[in-house]
């Protein structure tokens, strides 16, 4: 692993989830607060490194279209009428867009999975790519969706177990003991660093 072929994946780092007053605060407010912190802390140690970082934000028009008999988070998401595009909900936070074009950000994210509607493994494949690192929220859904992805598209996935957040401590504990090492490798961001 190199900073040339290595990728930080960012998911879910917009207002609904990171904010107080986020539509889906509440699903990750028990470690969002450490989770933002370690990802701003990676993302410093990070900044002056040829490293890629990505930004994969999801979006859905007014009438959320695009969710087609929505089951789920998804339904979860309709309802409470997150990430709509233009709202300031569905704005990646502050403390990302402080880091301006250092952050290369890939729409078209409309579902659990990073890959599926997006430009993503073509970015990826355009800089040479081999090794994908996630941070994000929810680890059951988004994290484990993309990761199974890129394992899946060749990729060597790591994920970060202090910059990922479930939606209880259980779940979180449980993804990166018994689920997420069956096909990604998983650490810590200072662990990684260390690595790199």
């Amino acid at each position: 692993m190199a900073y040339s072929n290595t990728a930080v994946i960012l998911i879910g780092y917009q207002n609904d989830y990171f904010s107080p007053s986020g539509a889906l605060h509440a699903v990750v407010e028990q470690s969002s607060a450490q989770v933002l912190g370690n990802t701003l802390a990676l993302i410093n140690q990070l900044r002056e490194t040829p490293i890629t970082i990505i930004s994969t934000p999801i979006y859905f028009t007014p009438d959320y279209s695009e969710l087609v008999n929505p089951v789920g988070i998804l339904q979860i998401i309709k309802d409470a009428q997150a990430f709509k595009k233009g709202s300031v909900g569905s704005e990646t936070i502050t403390q990302l867009r402080d880091f301006g074009d250092r952050l290369l950000t890939i729409d078209g994210k409309r579902g659990l999975n990073a890959f599926h509607s997006t430009g993503l493994q073509e970015a990826l494949d355009k800089r040479g790519i081999t090794h994908v690192v996630l941070a994000g929220v929810v680890t059951s859904l988004c994290i484990d969706s993309t990761a199974r992805s890129a394992f899946e598209l060749g990729y060597d996935v790591t994920i970060l177990s202090d910059c990922t957040a479930g939606r209880t401590q259980y779940e979180q504990d449980f993804y990166c003991t018994e689920i997420l090492p069956l096909y990604s490798q998983v650490t810590d961001s200072q662990a990684f660093l260390k690595n790199l």
